[in-house]
């Protein structure tokens, strides 16, 4: 482990510690400017570069987790692109041991990407469509669930709407745990 990495997670325990988050962009600057001494640039940005491409980081990125500053507070979303990335470096890392588990990860990971890119289906196979036909079968994988899950809760909201129950009476005749059934018909 470099030295600057135990320096970190003694500075920022929340950061570094025991659960990484993805880091805001221009972190690296805010940690020389804060620690100009104790961090300096040249072996910052080695023990960053560690930092970020360790399989726990990459982990923290493709979890759709947002970008947090020195403070620990979340600051901005990471794009969807880093959390694409992220998902397929995961797939490519675990696929040598367990390339049936490494798949379905990724491609549940890959669907949980698409719903939260705010870039629709469409968008989201336009903007990550791969030469590779492993990842473009497993993005197409991921668009059908994704699909699938559309379909899904139009086809209980139209039931709800039809049925002229309330929440806990539709999620009852449909044996759905309530709090399931509210968050589906939202």
């Amino acid at each position: 482990m470099h030295p600057l990495l135990q320096k970190l997670f003694e500075l920022y325990p929340r950061l570094f510690g025991a659960r990484f988050l993805p880091l805001k962009l221009g972190v690296f600057e805010d940690l020389v400017a804060a620690h100009p001494e104790a961090l300096p640039a040249a072996d910052l940005k080695v023990a960053l570069g560690l930092h970020t491409r360790s399989t726990r980081y990459i982990e923290a990125v493709a979890s759709g987790l947002p970008r947090h500053d020195l403070q620990g507070k979340p600051v901005e979303p990471v794009a969807p692109e880093h959390v694409h990335h992220a998902i397929l470096e995961l797939y490519k890392r675990r696929s040598a041991k367990a390339p049936e588990q490494a798949r379905q990860r990724a491609v549940a990971q890959l669907a949980a990407a698409i719903e939260s890119s705010g870039l629709g289906r469409e968008g989201y196979r336009e903007r990550f469509t791969s030469h590779d036909d492993n990842v473009h079968s497993m993005l197409e994988e991921a668009l059908s669930i994704v699909a699938q899950r559309a379909a899904r809760r139009e086809a209980l909201q139209n039931a709800f709407q039809a049925s002229g129950k309330t929440v806990a009476e539709f999620a009852e005749m449909y044996g759905l745990d309530p709090r399931e059934a509210k968050r589906l018909l939202a």
